[in-house]
């Protein structure tokens, strides 16, 4: 079986995301890319996370031609595959329709720097598209492009998309993503909040370079 052990992990991180409260019922999708083959693993659409096995992952190559499965891929398929091709260090998507994230996209705002570890996604701002149809090359073009320097982009009406160099990383920032839109929300419904400045959020960006354990 092609790309077995990322078939896996895409099996095991959907399970995660249900549970997570990433998303509800069959929504959202996750995706790994192989450069070395120039395929990914992307989850079937429709599927409940709980009862999809990792046959039922689908191999594609970026131009969405199955190279091996029986199932229909995500209908998302263009939005993960114009991550891996406009942003060359992505190894991983993790799209979801979380609550607090999706609130903001549905009131088309973007998520601010309320907290300073909005610098996991490469941003002081994680921004919103306009609202445009789900599953079409439109939407994919536009959520990179929107997403410019970041590492995640909210989808107005919709979603949110995050992208890292593995599936733990990209999953992680999905769920930072969470945890910064509820904060803003919250802090949003108590007063006004503080917005650290762009300023600040440049020292944080080179500080987090250098973060956490190095191989």
């Amino acid at each position: 079986m092609l790309l077995e052990h990322e078939r896996e992990l895409v099996v095991e991180y959907g399970k995660k995301m249900s549970a997570d409260r990433l998303t509800t019922g069959t929504s959202g999708n996750i995706s790994i890319y192989d450069p070395e083959t120039g395929y990914m693993a992307i989850s079937p659409s429709g599927m409940n996370y709980f009862e999809t096995k990792p046959e039922d992952i689908v191999v594609a190559d970026l131009n969405a031609n199955i190279i091996e499965g029986d199932r229909v891929p995500s209908s998302e398929w263009a939005l993960h595959t114009n991550f891996y091709l406009h942003k060359p260090e992505a190894r991983a998507v993790v799209h979801t329709h979380s609550m607090y994230c999706t609130t903001y996209a549905v009131l088309q705002q973007p998520i601010r720097a309320v907290h300073y570890v909005i610098a996991d996604a490469n941003t002081a701002e994680i921004p919103c598209t306009p609202y445009v149809t789900y599953g079409t090359q439109e939407l994919a073009k536009l959520a990179v492009e929107t997403a410019g320097e970041s590492n995640a982009v909210l989808l107005g009406n919709h979603g949110m998309v995050a992208c890292g160099k593995d599936l733990k990383e990209a999953y992680g920032l999905a769920l930072e993503c969470e945890y910064l839109a509820e904060l803003q929300w919250r802090a949003s419904c108590a007063g006004m909040p503080n917005v650290i400045s762009n300023e600040e959020m440049e020292k944080v960006l080179v500080k987090f370079q250098s973060y956490g354990q190095k191989k």
